[in-house]
């Protein structure tokens, strides 16, 4: 400040970032009555505005404060100020919302109840135990939200009338509650009701106890959560554990569990504290922790890793206190792979079939959102599923992405938009492969487009042909331009770390088109965001059957029993083929000879599922990746020794690798070793493949991404080689580096193109 410490001065401040439905506007409020200083604060569509007015000695202080005393869940990306002429104001106030412009603020995701909202559920006489209690600092956000700028009267609260003493909390600045657009009581709030065979319990005491008796006798309850419907179970029934998974239709996947607390965690699974930290988060993410004791068998299916969380709405806490169990089967409410139900007509109807009572509330769901699941790997948390708690926090582009829709994948599809230098990546949507997942593809960008008032001017989309992703995008009329699979992997990688430069990228997973026709899937590439070089990739193998291989394992067993041995495979008396027909595995056989049906992969997620085939631990596949999941949770963490494959100048051989891995087979070694010899050779023909490249362009810096990077013990071998060798590694936290992740990458790709 160049003024005198008692000259009048005033600034308008403009604060871009999460800084809506987060207790921003009464933070500022205070800040400003702290210092004496006069002036005005509103919600915009771009942010909140803030004029201030007072001695240069005080305003200078509260510009500091404002940066670093912020509340805990905003953000503030951008701040800048100006200083205008004074007004001579003589207050400060929080005006009515501004709707000036189509720049859009930030949406707040979903935030677990706070500490300060559970003391009051046991000390305030409006909200004893009342299980819809929220504040500025926490409670439903994004799945409630209908428009900006975040108002009550844009939200699914606007039917709730506050009741007066709802209404002077709203209104009082002191007030936790000050301009807490949910905020609501027993007197005015929502309810809930539970239907439960031919009755519906409305009274919130009894319906706890109605639920402890269900529970207690093994059944099944559909319950509303934040962002759709749950199915809960005891976690430790197999009965009723194994009933539900045979009445979802889910019959693989493991389930996610609710635990009471930290400490029956810890009863439970192993716990690091980066874990217990994510655990505990605002965000309260489902986390895949190893186990150390088994709950149902039925739960993880024999996997050695549960899906853990703690309880994130007021009910949980209030469900906890009236049952005897400590964990619960708390899994997506739907049927196979539709989205989750977020209607309660459509529960009643749809859930209501598997389950025994469902309980609903009277506040309307708009904005669908799972649970999204992290990982923590080489000490960093690793969003797997991006949705509850995540969504829809943008991106910060190094560069304009404004007016670009980027399609995204097929599996695990997020889409993406584009609003200046912001790319706002929408929550998890599924697996687009039926009506239902599709109409919630089609709804949520709509809802984006409004929210966000973005007109798209061009669609990019994968190569893939095949993709409903990719026919969408070609059907809106828009300029379309496609971004090769992996290309879009990387670059994903890459935006989320803010990096514009040459990479070494490599790229792991199952399946993607590429530019030679070929099934892509180990792409090692040096690449920018304009272009990439494909550089060595895992030899091809034949895929017989086509994506038949993928549900099927042991086909690409023989496929590379086939490729290493010739046709005398069969003679080696490997146990896993002698499950199998005969007729079948010469019928294959002939198919792979004569090249029917066989297309060509390079995939890394079908070198994983033909290994574990070949060692036996999965001939068939109940769901996406199982194979390389069984295959990971059977490895000896202990075992540091490989198998040795020929690295070329183009493409790495497994061929020998299967050939010893067979020996090791017969041999009787346990697959326990086998695994984990076999994820060591990956992890070192991989480091010599890329330390090749990277003699050859003078690149240090190496960005991973794919699908397969989920395997956490192959990702942090990787990653400790690679800093080791003195690489620069760059990896995904805050985007998956699954599928999920792939509309960030295609965006970046697109707004490089054209705008960089």
């Amino acid at each position: 400040m160049t003024n005198s410490s008692g000259h009048i001065v005033a600034l308008r401040v403009k604060v871009r970032g999460l800084v809506q439905g987060v207790g921003f506007r009464p933070f500022v409020y205070r800040l400003a009555l702290h210092h004496g200083l006069n002036g005005w604060i509103a919600n915009g569509t771009d942010g909140v505005e803030i004029r201030i007015e007072g001695p240069a000695s005080s305003v200078h202080p509260f510009m500091e404060a404002l940066q670093h005393q912020a509340p805990a869940v905003s953000q503030i990306d951008e701040l800048s100020s100006d200083e205008v002429i004074p007004e001579g104001l003589n207050d400060f106030r929080i005006l009515a919302s501004l709707d000036l412009t189509d720049e859009t603020s930030e949406i707040s995701p979903d935030i677990a109840v706070c500490p300060d909202c559970l003391s009051d559920l046991k000390n305030q006489a409006r909200r004893l135990d009342y299980p819809f209690i929220n504040c500025t600092n926490c409670g439903p956000r994004f799945s409630i939200i209908l428009d900006f700028p975040y108002d009550r009267s844009n939200t699914t609260m606007h039917p709730f009338r506050m009741c007066s003493s709802c209404r002077k909390e709203y209104e009082d600045i002191a007030d936790r509650r000050f301009h807490a657009q949910p905020v609501a009581c027993s007197h005015c709030g929502p309810e809930y009701a539970l239907h439960l065979d031919d009755k519906v319990v409305h009274n919130f005491h009894q319906i706890r106890e109605e639920v402890s008796a269900l529970l207690s006798e093994g059944k099944i309850i559909a319950v509303k959560g934040v962002g759709g419907y749950h199915l809960m179970c005891d976690a430790l029934n197999e009965m009723a554990v194994g009933h539900l998974r045979s009445s979802k239709r889910h019959e693989g996947k493991p389930f996610a569990v609710i635990f009471r607390d930290l400490e029956t965690i810890r009863k439970y699974n192993l716990l690091s504290p980066v874990e217990e930290k994510t655990l505990c988060s605002w965000q309260r993410p489902i986390v895949i922790l190893k186990n150390r004791k088994s709950l149902a068998h039925s739960v993880s299916l024999g996997l050695n890793t549960t899906g853990a969380f703690l309880s994130y709405m007021p009910f949980h806490h209030l469900l906890f206190e009236r049952i005897r169990q400590s964990a619960l089967v708390l899994t997506s409410g739907n049927i196979s792979e539709e989205p989750i139900v977020i209607g309660d007509q459509e529960a009643l109807t749809v859930l209501a079939g598997i389950s025994d009572a469902v309980l609903t509330y009277n506040r309307d769901i708009y904005n669908r959102t799972d649970d999204s699941v992290v990982q923590v790997i080489a000490g960093t948390p690793v969003i797997m599923r991006r949705s509850r708690g995540y969504a829809p926090a943008p991106v910060k582009m190094p560069f304009q992405v404004n007016g670009i829709f980027a399609a995204g994948a097929e599996l695990v599809n997020c889409f993406c938009i584009g609003k200046n230098d912001r790319a706002y990546l929408s929550q998890h949507i599924g697996d687009l492969k039926n009506a239902e997942t599709f109409e919630f593809y089609t709804e949520a960008l709509d809802r984006f487009k409004k929210i966000f008032r973005i007109s798209p001017h061009t669609a990019v989309a994968d190569m893939h042909p095949d993709y409903l992703s990719t026919r969408y995008a070609h059907n809106m009329g828009l300029q379309v331009a496609e971004v090769q699979h992996h290309h879009a992997h990387i670059a994903s990688c890459m935006a989320e770390n803010g990096l514009d430069e040459p990479v070494i990228g490599l790229a792991l997973d199952g399946t993607g088109y590429g530019t030679d026709g070929h099934i892509w899937g180990s792409e090692f590439l040096v690449c920018d965001y304009r272009d990439f070089t494909r550089c060595n990739h895992f030899e091809y193998m034949a895929m017989p059957g086509g994506d038949k291989a993928a549900e099927e394992p042991w086909r690409m067993g023989i496929s590379l029993l086939h490729q290493a041995f010739g046709e005398d495979f069969p003679e080696l008396g490997l146990p896993f083929l002698q499950k199998l027909e005969k007729e079948r595995i010469r019928l294959l056989t002939e198919a792979i000879d004569k090249k029917i049906n066989c297309p060509l992969s390079s995939g890394a997620g079908r070198l994983f599922d033909a290994v574990a085939a070949i060692t036996g631990i999965c001939l068939h596949s109940l769901h996406h990746a199982e194979a390389p999941m069984r295959l990971q949770s059977e490895l000896d963490e202990k075992c540091e020794d490989y198998y040795e494959a020929d690295v070329t100048q183009h493409h790495i051989s497994f061929r020998p690798v299967i050939r010893r891995l067979c020996d090791d087979v017969l041999k009787g070694v346990s697959p326990a070793v086998i695994s984990a010899k076999f994820h060591n050779t990956v992890m070192n023909c991989s480091m010599e493949a890329v330390k090749r490249i990277a003699s050859e362009t003078g690149i240090d810096k190496v960005v991973l991404s794919g699908g397969t990077f989920q395997n956490k013990y192959l990702s942090e071998k990787l990653q400790q080689n690679l800093i080791r060798n003195r690489f620069q590694v760059f990896t995904h936290s805050k985007v998956p580096c699954n599928d999920g992740g792939i509309a960030l990458g295609q965006l970046a790709v697109a707004g490089k193109r054209i705008n960089g």
